[in-house]
């Protein structure tokens, strides 16, 4: 029997989702949208684990920040994520609207202080602030109970990370209760958990604040002219040692009908690497994040498509024969492989293969077409991009970076020039 209710049981909780950062670590995916707009898993974008995590934990007041090259995300909230006004619920996109000045926001305290009206209006308990650019389930009124029952003025989620990684992440130090006695934001040496040299304790930028507690710090902060008006950097590290600050383990996460190993998954996407890995898992016999658990719904916007199609299916693979086929990969709705064949990949919706191409351990995006006996490995392909019938991508690197981007791991991807971009939404 679970030991615990749902948020919306109990509490009146404001979630306010950071969707405005750049992404600059993801481009080229982010030279024309934001980076929780990018495609993910076939058919998702990256800002719809999120806002699952939200709704599926009954969190239903739901605050999205946007900021650089909002819109393909923006009509993606407003045609897909809509929430019931009758009973006051609601996911609202909010552009950066510039109430306190004429600045962008300059940290993500500062966004969150930017739009103070919107808690003013709300009047909630408790704000719940967390990222957009992550993949990971997560039930959000478990640590909404863990921050209440220690009397907590704010709560970080917190997982652990090899010792090596930890300089891009917050790395925290806790007592034997779960309160913060220790903090540096992305520090050169980072400092490694109790009795584990090999692992520090990461913050997920996810926090849990208790209202008043809130608004009383940013006010303060924004009145320092010193602060870089971040969570990380100036709001968390001046408020723990003499606040109760806790830190939630994500390891402690539970989400029905997954295994231990799929609740404790959680993969910062923020690079090209760490993006291909996350959407290569998807096409496992048992994948590292569950798509298909129908007790934790991965909801998104229905794109309209025809189902998937595989023709000239004869059965003979001879080379005068075109035999169109998948194994091992992800075909979402609209696809039409031709007499070619896709192995350990995913595609998106209205990609069309013709015959005799290849696409291996690739992400190809949506309306892409993939000409006769192309030949494509370890690539990704983005929205509308034509491939040209012979064209070879991923076995010559030099030659690929004549013509595309090629990041250090060898991953190519291939855009449209920008003045050659369809007029279609993103």
């Amino acid at each position: 029997m679970e030991n615990f209710k749902r948020a919306s049981g109990y509490a009146n909780v404001l979630a306010m989702i950071m969707a405005g950062g750049e992404g600059s670590r993801l481009y080229p995916l982010t030279r024309d949208r934001a980076k929780p707009a990018v495609i993910f898993g076939g058919k998702y974008r990256i800002i719809d684990f999120v806002l699952n995590n939200f709704v599926n934990s009954g969190i239903f007041k739901i605050k999205v920040l946007t900021q650089f090259k909002a819109d393909s995300l923006i009509k993606h909230l407003s045609s897909g994520w809509q929430l019931s006004s009758m009973l006051g619920q609601y996911i609202d996109p909010v552009p950066a609207q510039m109430r306190t000045g004429k600045n962008w926001y300059q940290g993500t305290a500062d966004a969150i202080y930017q739009n103070l009206n919107l808690i003013y209006d709300e009047n909630p308990d408790f704000v719940a602030i967390f990222g957009a650019d992550h993949i990971y389930k997560m039930d959000i009124s478990r640590m909404l109970n863990y921050h209440r029952n220690n009397g907590a003025v704010a709560t970080v989620a917190a997982i652990p990370k090899p010792i090596e990684e930890a300089s891009q992440f917050g790395v925290i130090q806790v007592d034997q209760h779960g309160q913060m006695i220790g903090f540096e934001e992305k520090p050169e040496k980072p400092k490694p958990m109790p009795g584990n040299s090999k692992m520090a304790l990461c913050s997920m930028g996810n926090y849990i604040f208790n209202t008043g507690f809130l608004i009383r710090k940013l006010n303060e902060d924004a009145e320092d002219t010193n602060s870089s008006h971040d969570f990380g950097k100036n709001i968390i590290p001046s408020i723990y040692k003499e606040y109760p600050v806790y830190v939630y383990d994500f390891y402690t996460n539970v989400i029905p009908g997954e295994s231990p190993q799929q609740c404790q998954y959680w993969e910062d996407v923020g690079t090209l690497e760490a993006y291909y890995r996350a959407n290569m898992t998807l096409h496992d016999v048992v994948p590292d994040i569950n798509l298909y658990n129908e007790h934790w719904l991965v909801r998104t916007s229905s794109e309209q498509s025809a189902p998937a199609k595989f023709v000239f299916g004869s059965g003979d693979t001879t080379k005068d024969k075109r035999v169109g086929s998948a194994i091992d990969s992800i075909i979402c709705g609209g696809c039409i492989i031709s007499g070619g064949e896709v192995i350990r990949s995913v595609l998106s919706r209205n990609v069309r293969v013709h015959s005799f191409a290849k696409v291996e351990d690739s992400i190809v995006f949506p309306d892409v077409d993939i000409g006769e006996k192309a030949q494509i490995r370890k690539a990704i392909i983005d929205k509308d991009v034509h491939i040209a019938p012979g064209e070879k991508i991923g076995f010559n690197l030099e030659e690929d970076k004549k013509k595309y981007f090629v990041s250090d791991e060898g991953i190519v991807v291939v855009t449209n020039p920008s003045n050659q971009r369809s007029l279609r939404s993103e």
